[in-house]
């Protein structure tokens, strides 16, 4: 590279030459630009640069047309050439998948735990329990009991129908056990 009179020597920079790969020949966006004037920011902010090399990068990212000057801006900065164009690779870099990062707000709703079939099952079977003679009853106290250990193991929901289930299998046991109390009394 030749000297320029007007700059002087060139800048430790300037001397860097990147690997050729087709990227660096790529022309560079506006916010190319931007990304790599805001990586220039970081390492002033840091105090990497002084403000005189900060100004000469900041206008060189200005000028810049390709990512490979880009990058040769930042090359020597620890956040690395930035600037190369989606899914190309940084020289001397492995290459890692991009992962889209999305934010919390605009990612789909979790997805809910699904609801144990055994304690739909209890409540059901509790509504049923004050019809004649109360045979829903009893599967309705069993399977809401069992439902609740099974929810407290897999994390599923459903723990309010197993208990409701539950409670009302037992007062459906407790109403025709009274039933039957009063017919054999009476």
């Amino acid at each position: 590279m030749a000297v320029q009179p007007w700059r002087g020597a060139p800048q430790p920079w300037e001397q860097w030459q990147p690997v050729p790969s087709p990227q660096a020949a790529m022309r560079a966006a506006h916010a190319d630009r931007e990304r790599t004037v805001d990586v220039l920011k970081a390492a002033y902010a840091e105090g990497r640069l002084g403000s005189d090399e900060y100004g000469q990068r900041v206008d060189s990212a200005y000028r810049a047309l390709t990512y490979g000057e880009l990058a040769q801006l930042v090359s020597d900065l620890p956040s690395g050439p930035m600037v190369l164009p989606m899914g190309g690779a940084a020289p001397m870099m492995p290459v890692m998948p991009v992962v889209p990062m999305v934010p919390p707000t605009f990612a789909p709703p979790p997805r809910p735990a699904p609801t144990n079939h055994l304690a739909v099952a209890s409540l059901v079977l509790g509504l049923f329990g004050f019809l004649p003679f109360g045979i829903a009853s009893v599967p309705a106290v069993v399977f809401g009991h069992v439902a609740k250990s099974q929810i407290r193991g897999s994390g599923e929901q459903g723990d309010g129908m197993a208990t409701a289930g539950a409670v009302l299998g037992w007062l459906g046991v407790a109403f025709w056990a009274m039933i039957l109390l009063l017919v054999v009394a009476g």
